[in-house]
């Protein structure tokens, strides 16, 4: 097994998000790659299995479970793929449905890739849920920007939208993670994205990830999608759309990940960012 370790959303090895990637993971079962993630410590291992019909089916491992979703776990397979097999097209079969992503070389002669999101989707927070998520995060809910009503969304995985009125709201991070993780697994949320807007089409966003073991991702591609679903579904962008998400800033680990949101609500977010390998 080759086990690749690689940044998303960043093109410097000390911001974005570490992710594992294995291209060819043939071979190996379900134990063995919860395992291989668990050692490896990151938010998200990617494991690829090369298919007859041309197609990579693609699983993701954070250290304590499996998702069925990862936007930088996903980029980063791209841009390593792309750099020994050449740019173009990938289809992938995750568990969330089929990803489609396209990988080009920029003018600098490095790798930027594309995902395209499963179709989006949103649900409404009951007052309970909301309630308990607040309590959890330790934010009242004076802290809210009315403008952004709190949701869950979906592009693979559910996330809870949740805005911060101010940039400070969000720089302040302090949850129980025992109680939000146990909060997310009844609830089936895969992180949480909490954001502010700076402007119109320009986020800034922190993602807790108890579930994963992980106390917060510097960058979440899946979160960034199903963030677009969210601004498409509820009328907050003008369509179509190009949204900058500016995420890690906090952690030390800054990244940079563009969405594009299409007028159709049948079409999938697209997710764009680089990638580069950590030094072995």
């Amino acid at each position: 097994m080759d086990l690749l370790r690689y940044v998303a959303f960043s093109a410097d090895p000390a911001g974005g998000n570490p992710a594992g990637v294995v291209l060819d993971a043939t071979g190996l079962d379900e134990s063995a790659m919860a395992a291989t993630a668990a050692q490896v410590g990151f938010s998200e291992t990617a494991f690829v299995v090369p298919l007859d019909d041309g197609t990579l089916r693609i699983r993701y491992f954070s250290p304590r479970t499996e998702v069925p979703f990862c936007g930088h776990a996903t980029i980063a397979t791209a841009v390593a793929y792309a750099e020994r097999h050449g740019v173009g097209e990938m289809r992938l079969r995750t568990n969330a449905g089929p990803v489609c992503v396209s990988t080009a070389l920029t003018p600098a002669g490095s790798v930027v890739a594309t995902l395209v999101s499963v179709p989006t989707k949103t649900a409404p927070l009951s007052e309970e849920a909301l309630a308990d998520l607040l309590d959890a995060l330790r934010w009242p809910v004076t802290d809210l920007d009315p403008t952004l009503p709190p949701r869950a969304a979906y592009a693979g995985a559910w996330h809870p939208v949740i805005a911060a009125a101010t940039r400070d709201r969000l720089a302040a991070l302090d949850y129980d993670m025992r109680a939000l993780a146990g909060l997310m697994a009844r609830h089936d949320w895969a992180t949480v994205d909490l954001i502010w807007r700076q402007t119109p089409v320009v986020f800034h966003a922190r993602n807790p990830f108890p579930p994963g073991g992980v106390v917060e991702d510097p960058a979440t591609g899946a979160a960034a999608a199903a963030l677009g679903g969210y601004l498409r579904e509820l009328g907050l962008v003008p369509l179509p759309a190009r949204v900058t998400v500016h995420q890690g800033y906090d952690m030390g680990r800054p990244s940079t990940i563009e969405v594009g949101i299409p007028e159709q609500r049948s079409s999938g977010v697209t997710v764009t960012g680089t990638a580069v390998p950590l030094p072995r």
